[in-house]
């Protein structure tokens, strides 16, 4: 990392260091930390836009594997091509008092192109694809962890594909003929680029949401909306599996991996998603 791209995120990366090694896992480069010998289950954990090039997104990994009951996967689904780091603070920023509205606004400008160019990179189909045949490998992987229980965790960009993989229409036949979901149950964090309707009608796997109230990119609204589908489905007669809403204040966008450690309440948050998510899991994996 050059010098001129550490002082733009100064102040921005969470203190430790990652502990884990990447591998290749199923043809992606994969962070890797965890139970490898004999784990309740498998995390695998889609992340935010800056990927593995965030040191914060290596470390909420970690904090999954901590307890000793996982192993935790953080593939790269953008194939070596996050969104730059130098740009994180302007769309993410720490401390946003600290950030001129002036600077952030024309650095926004500024980076503005490229992230467009990003996003064609990126299109959801072929995101969504990326992320299915990932998933579907590891649930058909005849190793030693065959048979183990799947859960997954996505933070922004990563939060709707998380949602998607416990989708009734994801399912996957297996050998035998017996028909299962790619997960057992997935956790969304401050999702963003959701589509209210395709992304959670006949949802088959337990989901967990977090949503924050100061979050600028996913709207609060969407929580509502989220539960509102799952009411429909049930009035018309359909099993819906168990649903969790978490409220997070101020819960600014990417509250979950870019909060501010030094902020006693976004502090409280990080430690809190990192609960939420275990809890899940030792809930229904």
């Amino acid at each position: 990392m050059d010098d001129s791209c550490n002082e733009c995120i100064k102040g921005s990366i969470h203190s430790g260091l990652p502990k884990g090694s990447e591998e290749n896992i199923h043809g992606l480069n994969t962070y890797v930390i965890g139970n490898r010998t004999n784990p309740r289950a498998i995390i695998v954990v889609y992340s935010d836009i800056f990927g593995l090039g965030l040191p914060n997104n290596k470390l909420v990994a970690d904090s999954y594997a901590a307890s000793g009951e996982y192993l935790v996967y953080l593939p790269d689904f953008f194939h070596g091509d996050p969104v730059s780091l130098k740009i994180a603070d302007l769309l993410l920023p720490v401390d946003e008092k600290a950030l001129g509205t002036f600077s952030k606004y024309t650095g926004i400008l500024a980076s503005a192109p490229n992230f467009v160019l990003w996003k064609i990179r990126h299109k959801a189909a072929e995101t969504d694809r990326e992320c299915m045949e990932f998933l579907e490998k590891l649930r058909r992987d005849t190793g030693v962890l065959k048979g183990k229980k799947i859960g997954m965790v996505g933070m922004c960009w990563g939060g709707r594909y998380a949602i998607r993989a416990g989708l009734e229409s994801k399912m996957i036949e297996l050998e035998d003929g017996l028909k299962v979901p790619l997960i057992g149950a997935a956790v969304a964090l401050h999702p963003s680029n959701l589509v209210i309707g395709e992304d959670f009608e006949k949802l088959f796997a337990p989901v967990s949401y977090g949503w924050g109230k100061e979050d600028i990119a996913v709207s609060y609204k969407s929580k509502g909306q989220v539960e509102a589908i799952h009411e429909r489905e049930r009035k018309e007669g359909r099993k819906v599996p168990e649903m969790e809403h978490k409220t997070y204040e101020p819960g600014r966008h990417g509250f979950s991996v870019r909060g501010n450690p030094d902020d006693p309440a976004e502090r409280k948050i990080l430690e809190d998603t990192v609960t939420q998510v275990l809890d899940w899991f030792r809930k229904w994996l």
